[in-house]
């Protein structure tokens, strides 16, 4: 068969297409391009075997070599993990405070494990909880709060196991971080089918400062990041499962120039008509997008972004696969199930998230009305929005005065958020956030010479701080990345990038929206994994593609190599700022490299 006429599809080509004419022109003189991958390999691209050769030079032998190569898929991204988790863990009860939004997050945990929902604490609670012996002056009576219950019960767990105090409360959201290395990593791994490039991801985040202060302080957005970045491998596993089934579906076709062995040939009837059905791993995306959601209402954005993303995979898929018309298609055959999965599981795992608010119906007396239950939770058997008030006698207006009570509650907090203009020293505009030009304090106590290990001699006082800044250099690093990776998708077509950047986009765009509020660049943890993926595979365009030159890899290796290490450097450099180290007060200048840090 000449190659002009050959039946297998090339990107941008249906099958039996012939090549453009600059192509034809360019053979006469001994152009053959580059070899093009079968179908089924376009669809589902099979992962690199990993090399021997770094363990033989360490001394391995090659029986020895190769089982530890072939277990690096798993045994790299545990290895990670578990530098991320020691660091983490390591004096995690210091300081033994309560550190900013600790105040809040912490207390109303340890409520929604005691009562369903959050009780009412004095101004004194917090000195009273760090008391010896410890008091905790807790009340029933319910209080007002503006962040759903997910997060706090979270954080709740490591108090019940530990106790009320920092090492308890702040137990869960380190072990969250730890467990968000290492899924990063085998993200990485799918996404890039590289397990250097997706434990380099990881590592990137491991050496973040904002991922690692926030995996030590009991708040609620590193728990909403680990959710969404779970959702995100869901969804990667199931876009993996779904291609394989199409690719499986393919028929085989004849030898020619554009796969190899004719392992499969683009099929239109099959790619149109295939019914990929309800997908576990979507519908496990839709679970972790709820629990999201009922972390901090911000995870609404990432449901939607995610839910565009992943309809576009669909696209491209069913493209890939030959079918004529693929937006077509895949508005018949996937996009029914694809919401099916998402958008009404999510909101479903949201409401049950609420359980136990629901749970917690309390007492009523005519002369005190409603006790020993959640905020608004008898809104509408009480209310009388319209002088008639709701029906409260029949079993249906007992099923529904719950929920009516519940959307009063969202509409009541949906306002005081929109709402919230109070200035903070703290704030930032979202603008800033990437280069990390407001970092927000959440410890600062200025030790006397003798005291808390600073220096007899000291001439001034000490400085101990927990700041919440992102690896400087990292983050600057990530500035660039993102030019890259808007490069790959936008002239490329390169769909990891364009995954990444959803990511991206769905964990910040939306802040620009409230510029007005009162938000701060803590915020921005949500997509810390997404700007670590896209540093690492913009690490990996500087280490070259593999048919380089070997001159063009030993370059591209020493940049690469000194990248990542002026980064952990940089970490290390910053190490006693995440912890709260006593630092005499020229030490603690010296890092200060911006006056906004100040």
């Amino acid at each position: 068969m000449s190659s002009d006429t050959a039946t297998h599809a090339q990107p941008g080509r249906a099958a039996g297409q012939p090549p453009p004419a600059w192509q034809r022109r360019l053979r006469r003189f001994g152009y053959a391009g580059h070899a093009r991958p079968g179908v089924r390999e376009r669809l589902v691209p099979p992962y690199q075997e990993p090399g021997t050769r770094l363990w033989e030079t360490l001394g391995a032998p090659p029986a020895v070599a190769a089982r530890i190569a072939r277990w690096s898929g798993w045994g790299g991204p545990l290895l990670v993990a578990l530098v991320a988790g020691l660091t983490r863990f390591w004096r995690l009860g210091s300081p033994q405070n309560v550190i900013f939004d600790e105040t809040y997050y912490a207390k109303d945990a340890w409520s929604v494990w005691r009562f369903g929902y959050e009780g009412t604490w004095p101004k004194t609670a917090n000195d009273k909880l760090l008391d010896t012996p410890q008091h905790i002056p807790l009340s029933d009576a319910a209080s007002y709060v503006v962040h759903p219950p997910v997060g706090k019960w979270v954080i709740g767990l490591g108090e019940q196991l530990f106790g009320l105090h920092p090492f308890g409360w702040r137990f869960m959201v380190a072990v969250l971080g730890t467990l968000s290395v290492l899924m990063l990593c085998r993200i990485g791994r799918r996404l890039f089918r590289s397990t250097f490039l997706g434990c380099l991801a990881g590592a990137l985040m491991a050496v973040d400062g904002l991922h690692f202060v926030m995996s030590r302080t009991a708040l609620l957005d590193l728990v909403l990041m680990f959710f969404v970045l779970a959702a995100f491998g869901a969804l990667l596993i199931d876009r993996d499962k779904a291609r394989a089934r199409l690719a499986a579906a393919l028929p085989a076709g004849p030898d020619g120039p554009d796969g190899p062995d004719g392992s499969a040939r683009p099929d239109a009837t099959v790619a149109g008509s295939l019914k990929l059905g309800a997908r576990p791993w979507r519908i496990a995306a839709g679970v972790l997008l709820g629990v999201a959601i009922g972390t901090k209402w911000n995870g609404l954005y990432v449901l939607a972004f995610f839910g565009l993303m992943t309809v576009l995979w669909d696209v491209g898929a069913r493209r890939t696969a030959g079918a004529a018309r693929p937006y077509r298609t895949v508005l018949r055959r996937d996009l029914p199930w694809a919401f099916l999965s998402t958008v009404p599981v999510a909101i479903v795992t949201y409401v049950a998230s609420w359980s136990g608010w629901f749970a917690a119906s309390g007492t009523f007396s005519r002369a005190r009305g409603w006790q020993h239950s959640g905020y608004f939770r008898h809104w509408a058997e009480s209310a009388k929005p319209d002088g008639g008030g709701y029906g409260t006698g029949g079993a249906f207006d007992r099923l529904l005065n719950p929920l009516r009570s519940l959307w009063h509650y969202e509409t009541e907090v949906y306002k005081f958020h929109v709402g919230l203009d109070s200035p903070h020293v703290y704030q930032s505009n979202p603008w800033s956030w990437l280069v990390q030009s407001r970092p927000v304090s959440y410890f600062y106590e200025s030790p006397r010479a003798g005291q808390e290990g600073c220096p007899k001699d000291a001439a001034e006082k000490c400085a101990r701080e927990v700041l919440a800044l992102g690896t400087p250099l990292l983050w600057w690093a990530a500035c660039f990345a993102v030019l890259y990776l808007l490069f790959r998708w936008a002239l490329r077509r390169d769909w990891r990038a364009g995954a990444i950047l959803g990511g991206i986009a769905a964990g910040y765009l939306p802040w620009f929206l409230y510029q007005e509020r009162t938000i701060f660049s803590f915020y921005a943890v949500v997509f810390v994994p997404f700007l670590c993926l896209a540093v690492a595979m913009m690490i990996g365009a500087l280490l070259g593609p593999p048919r380089a030159t070997e001159t063009r890899r030993v370059v591209g290796a020493v940049g690469a190599g000194a990248l990542v290490l002026l980064i952990i450097w940089n970490f290390i450099y910053f190490f006693p700022l995440y912890t709260g180290q006593t630092m005499p007060m020229d030490a603690w200048r010296a890092r200060m490299w911006l006056d906004t840090w100040i």
